[in-house]
């Protein structure tokens, strides 16, 4: 594969930035793009990155911070590697990693849906984060003062699965899993880990829902939406909470839609 490409919001070749350093994955669209609006505009420098160049761009145009903009595959090792060589690189640390990059399937049966569907979601949406979670340890290990954050990006499927969704549901719950593990683990160096689980954001991925989407009773009913930059709201505050304190799982979602209980 090839190696990931990168601009800059600003010219700064010939200085080194200092403050709090997020990397926002899956960051080009939807939570990922809100998240690292609002993360730049409380002051964060941050190096963004995801598979659309075009949409990272725009995204980078818009944040008053400095922010670096990455191509990446976050289900390539290498990639992975070199997308953190780019933050500290720049940067020379990094304190916060928002592991968002995710995808689904179409909602078809389990034994219709292609198995090169479940390897692609699988590697993004699990291995992708491990990967991104595992070079984020070795960085902020080594880095002076050491430590930061972690917040992965789970989903209310990490709690309820829909209907014909067992490739992006058993992904999340094992976020929860990885996210569980990774903090027992951080916690001799300074490093937090927490989740936060979504539920009906808006954006393009989740437009069908405002006009019906199946149930779990067979039927196609629309489900309430909920603005995606109360969701970045909640992600800042994880983010810049003390090292002492985390929240190891936070539930933000849409009031009324069918996660609770019945109806």
């Amino acid at each position: 594969m090839s190696e990931p490409e990168e601009t800059a919001a600003a010219d700064t070749a010939d200085t080194r930035p200092s403050g709090r350093v997020a990397i926002v994955t899956g960051g080009g669209t939807g939570i990922g793009r809100a998240c690292a609006l609002a993360l730049s505009e409380a002051g964060w420098q941050m190096v963004v990155c995801g598979r659309r160049r075009e949409l990272l761009d725009e995204v980078a145009e818009q944040c008053t911070s400095e922010v670096v903009a990455v191509t990446v595959d976050v289900s390539a090792p290498e990639q992975v590697d070199a997308l953190f060589a780019a933050a500290t690189d720049r940067f020379g640390r990094v304190d916060l990693l928002f592991n968002n990059a995710g995808m689904g399937t179409r909602p078809v049966p389990v034994d219709e849906l292609p198995i090169a569907d479940w390897m692609a979601t699988v590697g993004v949406n699990l291995t992708g984060s491990w990967l991104c979670a595992r070079a984020a340890f070795a960085q902020m290990k080594r880095q002076r003062p050491s430590g930061g954050r972690i917040i992965n990006n789970g989903s209310v499927s990490a709690q309820t699965p829909r209907p014909h969704s067992s490739p992006y549901t058993a992904t999340k719950h094992a976020i929860t899993g990885l996210t569980k593990a990774l903090s027992l683990e951080g916690r001799d160096h300074g490093i937090t880990v927490g989740q936060i689980d979504i539920g009906n954001a808006e954006s393009p991925l989740t437009a069908p829902m405002a006009t019906g989407v199946p149930q779990a009773d067979g039927s196609i009913r629309a489900e309430p939406l909920m603005d995606v930059d109360d969701v970045a709201r909640a992600v800042l505050y994880m983010a810049e909470l003390p090292a002492d304190t985390n929240v190891l799982t936070m539930t933000v979602m849409a009031n009324g839609m069918p996660l609770v209980g019945r109806g």
